[in-house]
């Protein structure tokens, strides 16, 4: 399908968004109705966190995860479901005893981290390939963790989702690969622009396309004002593409955006360089998806 491209739908996120914009969407429902209008507008995949949905605080709720997984189930649209499986991560060292963790941390264990995945069985998980300087705090994702944490999705049959938020990531993910933990041909994320990760332009996305495995499928995103022009750049160097309120809350300046007109701003992109969005079942058979019965 060489004139074709994947667009996942990242459609909330876990950041301090909701104050900033009405329409990151926050209890199941909303979260659901997100996912199915991405599809409608052209995305393949939905990738979901949940929401506290009194708060609007990012949630490990395992009941949340079930009503958003079954509402997109029931629906025609066949999105293929991606859950994260990346919260709890964050750790801020305590002011008084960096030993601890500190006002802001959430932290979870990989089975924790994995418990919606192994639970609901989503066709996708994610899956963060290390730790990184996270703005101002740390996420962890140490190398045994993530061994443990590959493990339990190989068991699952799950696909992971192989999330690269800068370069030594890679030579961690090809490690796991090299260790058998990843089943198939892996399938990575490039997550660009994120303070203190990879850059998001062009030579940063080539570089690290040439050195992911041979026959990887590969997908890459922008935050802010650099999500668009990452559609085009990886568009055109044979990547997939992903858009979202969680990675950008704006149509262009000063104009907020739906989850499914950031989608149809994709879809016009990949057109004007002659690409066409790939539906669910064409990526599903480029994928090798696992569907399983629901």
């Amino acid at each position: 399908m060489k004139n074709k491209r994947m667009i996942t739908a990242a459609v909330t996120g876990a950041g301090d968004t909701t104050a900033k914009s009405s329409h990151v969407p926050v209890t199941p429902k909303e979260i659901a109705e997100a996912a199915i209008e991405s599809a409608k507008a052209g995305a393949a995949i939905a990738h979901i966190h949940v929401r506290d949905p009194k708060t609007g605080i990012v949630s490990h709720d395992l009941a949340l995860f079930r009503e958003v997984v079954e509402r997109i189930r029931e629906h025609e649209t066949d999105v293929i479901i991606n859950i994260t499986a990346g919260g709890g991560g964050d750790f801020v060292p305590d002011s008084e005893n960096p030993y601890q963790a500190g006002e802001g941390s959430d932290i979870q264990t990989p089975a924790e981290r994995h418990e919606p995945v192994g639970t609901l069985l989503p066709e996708i998980c994610t899956l963060d390939c290390g730790s990184l300087n996270f703005g101002d705090q740390i996420y962890l994702g140490p190398a045994g963790w993530l061994r443990e944490h590959a493990k339990l999705i190989q068991q699952s049959g799950v696909k992971p989702e192989l999330e690269i938020f800068d370069t030594g990531q890679i030579r961690l993910a090809e490690q796991l690969i090299n260790e058998g933990l990843i089943d198939g041909n892996p399938m990575y994320q490039f997550c660009l622009g994120i303070p203190w990760g990879a850059a998001a332009d062009a030579e940063t996305i080539e570089y690290m396309r040439n050195r992911i495995v041979e026959g990887a499928s590969w997908s890459a995103f922008g935050i802010g004002r650099m999500q668009l022009p990452i559609v085009t750049e990886a568009a055109k160097l044979d990547g997939n593409v992903r858009v979202g309120l969680e990675d950008n809350l704006y149509l262009e300046k000063g104009v907020l955006g739906t989850n499914a007109q950031l989608v149809d701003k994709a879809v016009g992109a990949l057109k004007e360089v002659d690409l066409e969005p790939m539906t669910p079942q064409e990526a599903r058979e480029v994928l090798n998806l696992k569907k399983f019965n629901q």
